[in-house]
């Protein structure tokens, strides 16, 4: 262990012991103090571990951008010791709370930026963020005393069987609710979202013949992903009354080749336009382009009738704003003569 991942465990261990205050939270002062306010601890499961908390934490980090944004709904930001790796704006309506928290790294977040920060707890979305060459394993952190929070949508096969990916999204709100001691705030957050959900499931009645998509995701070099039968993407399909092309491939984001996409011969394509993220095939212009430019695709009745519907990337990947991605959706379908309400 290098020096600097001793001090910070250290600090760690110190903050552990004598209860870091942090800054005043931005939530009143019955809720911010949790479990401490109910007389006990508060357990929650988090993809197959155990969490325990003596007490609201006032110190969370975050690793990736949905994780962010799932705490600044939840009204979180003065309890946040730091965020990491944006990969688009921050949605406006979070970026005057996100101002006040530290960036501790606009990239991934190493190890021993993590352990510096010294926090209470670590959220993220991905299972891929706690690795020993990234952010350390949930193993190595659990061994400092570090709970980490990961969402139930990476994990499907630690929650009950049956569970739609929405179902385990609106499980994290509720179980981060009770952690952080805001059960009402994330209460109103499941409500507004199921509204969002049966109203897209009731849009979605009306549209014949279940339509064949593929989610283009990213493209680089001259290799596209798209969203295969675990991601996101394939349940709003589903809810649309359409039918992921490739739900075939138990992944979230495989990545194919142009024949097996002309193969599918889908009736539409969604692209998902990561413009700010700034990488070659990002934009939606970019992934247009190389499917217009490939001569197989291009043969595509879909592609010569121009049958795309673009929504922002980030509404692909779970997190607050996935919803938002189905009203664009149902609407782009009705454009393109797919019936619905």
């Amino acid at each position: 262990m290098s020096r600097s991942v001793r001090a910070g465990a250290v600090a760690l261990a110190v903050c552990f012991a004598a209860g870091c205050a942090g800054p005043p939270a931005s939530v009143p002062e019955k809720a911010a103090a949790g479990a401490a306010a109910s007389g006990g601890k508060v357990e929650v499961e988090s993809c197959g571990r155990q969490l325990s908390f003596a007490g609201a934490p006032r110190r969370a980090v975050t690793l990736d951008q949905s994780a962010t944004e799932v705490l600044l709904e939840l009204g979180l930001q003065d309890r946040m010791a730091g965020t990491s790796n944006l990969k688009t704006k921050i949605a406006p309506q979070y970026r005057e709370a996100y101002g006040k928290v530290p960036v501790l790294s606009p990239k991934l977040l190493g190890g021993e930026q993590l352990r510096a920060a010294a926090p209470d707890v670590v959220v993220a979305s991905f299972a891929d963020h706690f690795t020993k060459d990234r952010s350390g394993t949930r193993e190595e952190l659990a061994a400092l005393g570090l709970p980490t929070f990961l969402s139930a949508v990476d994990c499907p096969k630690e929650n009950p069987a049956g569970k739609s990916p929405f179902d385990l999204l609106l499980d994290d709100y509720r179980n981060l609710g009770e952690v952080f001691g805001v059960e009402e705030r994330a209460d109103k957050l499941v409500r507004e979202q199921r509204a969002a959900l049966d109203k897209a499931k009731k849009d979605g009645a009306g549209v014949r013949g279940a339509p064949r998509v593929v989610w283009v995701y990213s493209v680089y070099g001259d290799a596209p992903y798209v969203a295969g039968k675990t991601a996101m993407p394939s349940e709003m399909s589903r809810i649309a009354g359409a039918r992921n092309a490739f739900d075939d491939l138990d992944e979230d984001w495989p990545s194919v080749t142009w024949e097996q996409i002309a193969d599918r011969d889908p009736d539409f394509l969604v692209i998902g336009d990561l413009s700010e993220r700034g990488k070659p095939g990002d934009s939606a212009a970019d992934k247009l382009k190389a499917i217009r430019g490939n001569p197989v695709m291009a043969q595509l009745d879909a592609v010569r009738k121009n049958r795309f519907v673009t929504v922002p990337g980030t509404e692909m990947d779970p997190s607050v704003r996935t919803v938002d991605a189905l009203p664009r959706l149902t609407a782009g379908m009705r454009a393109l003569g797919h019936g619905g309400r």
